[in-house]
């Protein structure tokens, strides 16, 4: 059997963590998250890391790997998934890897080959510190930050600053090496399932998993991370908006119903992304269907 990678992706609940372990159960393997946020230690109920139990069914690659003050970014996810999966692939011809982060799933399956989609939470932070903070700290950030942009780019420009800037933060690449690099061709074989189900019953699934977030404590959780907010990896649905009535901005009320809406925009965003991807087969969250799809696939 060739070396594969079964790649399960989709928007946020959906159902994609509990059908990545039927699979990697089902062929003996581990997983390798695709998911920006998960991988810090400090976030947990406001990412839906998968629960402890799930967690000891199956080993996970790049959940709890990183703190929130590391620079996480698509070019350290594609080096250290590449890494990862070498390792699975020694014991094992088959690796699973779930999650709704599309430019991580695209720098894995083809390298950065083009000047990406940016995570809109880095570029609303760039942009609000930017209004903040003025042209110079705008212009000593990207010459710290890409300094290789900041030689050959137009640095009175605050439009083209912004860019290299959220650039280097989301990717870790100047913005200057898209123009060169060639996509990548990988030495195993990939297989990537889409998880799809309709609008209405995601939504309620949404809705119903932020109550059930606030239940379990993530008031409490965003609380203990007040002194941390203005990081990148804190910049995310459900953080926020809690960061904003922590500080008097809106009622609890409020930004519970803030995050709703947040999150059903995120997977419209994330189901945008995936859609454009031709090489993603579609399905319902049944592990019959991904199983099968699987099979035939390899």
């Amino acid at each position: 059997m060739p070396k594969t990678c079964i790649i399960i992706v989709g928007p946020t609940a959906v159902g994609k963590t509990a059908l990545a372990i039927v699979a990697a159960k089902h062929f003996n393997t581990s997983i390798i998250s695709a998911d920006s946020r998960q991988c810090f230690r400090e976030l947990n109920i406001g990412v839906a890391k998968p629960s402890r139990e799930q967690l000891n069914m199956v080993k996970h690659e790049f959940i709890n790997s990183h703190s929130i003050q590391d620079q996480v970014n698509a070019a350290v996810f594609e080096q250290y998934a590449l890494e990862k999966i070498q390792e699975i692939f020694t014991t094992n011809d088959i690796a699973v890897m779930v999650g709704g982060t599309g430019l991580y799933v695209k720098t894995f399956c083809y390298g950065l080959d083009e000047v990406p989609v940016i995570d809109p939470f880095i570029r609303e932070k760039v942009v609000a510190d930017y209004e903040w903070e003025g042209l110079n700290w705008l212009q000593r950030e990207v010459q710290k930050t890409d300094p290789l942009f900041f030689e050959q780019g137009e640095t009175k420009n605050p439009q083209r600053l912004m860019r290299a800037l959220e650039v280097k933060l989301s990717t870790g690449r100047s913005i200057i090496e898209f123009r060169t690099r060639q996509q990548q061709k990988r030495d195993f074989n990939i297989i990537t399932i889409g998880l799809e189900i309709s609008k209405d019953q995601l939504h309620t699934n949404i809705n119903r998993r932020v109550d059930d977030m606030m239940n379990q404590g993530l008031l409490r959780e965003v609380k203990a991370l007040e002194p941390f907010k203005k990081l990148n990896a804190l910049q995310t649905v459900g953080y926020r908006e809690l960061f904003g009535h922590l500080a008097g901005d809106i009622t609890l009320e409020d930004a519970v119903e803030i995050i709703k809406i947040n999150t059903r925009q995120y997977a419209k965003r994330q189901m945008t992304w995936f859609k454009k991807d031709s090489e993603v087969k579609w399905c319902e969250p049944k592990a019959e269907a991904v199983l099968q799809m699987i099979q035939e696939g390899i």
